[in-house]
């Protein structure tokens, strides 16, 4: 939760070449890890709270539908919001000071809901009519039925939205490294302001490479949690 600091030195990476990406990454371990788990939590987190705030929108959508086009017209206009006027907006809004790391969460998890709004609602909205009759004449009541019916056929569609919203965050908070904050997008600037008088590559291209890592990562998380709250799919497909 650290603001970057200086800018790293170049000694001891022999090329900048942009092959020479993982000398840099040695040279300057301490800092592109801290840079790493500031990505991590940066792009994670606002995930997590966008799905708990989404999960009731979401079901109101799909359960009333005179709320379903206002919401996601909402949800469109919020997610159309410049990332960058967003992370400069916030700590005055929200009277934070500036580079105050908690703004990329708080403005990813905007981004995160205007996301995942329309996948919650669509995926409970999927759950077939004779499914739904079937519970409740089961005596499920309409929050039983959410959590013990509902959600679980949804899942998939959810997760699938989770995997978009995810991967977006992880390029989009590289966006605030431009401004000072600490996580990966500090080696694109760093990268730009040590590309004097010719350009030097080393860290823009381990950028890229952690990046692209880090979305397969979460990417790989969440198919794996899909997998273990689906188990019947597995079933099916096994037949």
């Amino acid at each position: 939760m650290t603001v970057a600091g200086a800018l790293p030195s170049t000694s001891g990476v022999a090329s900048s070449s942009p092959w020479h990406f993982w000398a840099y990454f040695n040279a300057h371990l301490h800092q592109d890890l801290s840079w790493l788990w500031d990505h991590v939590w940066l792009s994670a987190l606002p995930v997590v709270i966008g799905l708990s705030i989404a999960l009731p929108l979401g079901w109101l959508a799909s359960r009333y539908k005179w709320i379903y086009p206002p919401m996601l017209s909402i949800a469109g206009l919020l997610y159309t919001i410049p990332s960058i006027a967003l992370f400069v907006l916030i700590p005055p809004l929200l009277g934070l000071k500036a580079l105050n790391p908690i703004q990329v969460p708080i403005a990813l998890t905007i981004y995160s809901v205007a996301l995942l709004v329309r996948v919650v609602a669509d995926g409970l909205g999927s759950v077939p009519e004779d499914v739904l009759q079937a519970a409740t004449a089961m005596g499920f009541g309409p929050i039983q039925r959410l959590f013990k019916v509902e959600l679980p056929i949804a899942v998939p569609v959810i997760a699938a939205g989770l995997r978009v919203a995810t991967v977006s965050n992880v390029s989009i908070v590289a966006v605030a490294g431009t401004i000072g904050l600490a996580n990966l997008g500090q080696l694109f600037t760093t990268g730009f302001q040590l590309s004097t008088p010719t350009a030097y590559y080393p860290p823009i291209v381990l950028g890229i490479v952690l990046c692209v890592a880090l979305a397969l990562a979460f990417d790989v998380v969440i198919v794996t949690a899909n997998r273990l709250l689906t188990p019947w799919r597995r079933a099916v497909q096994g037949r």
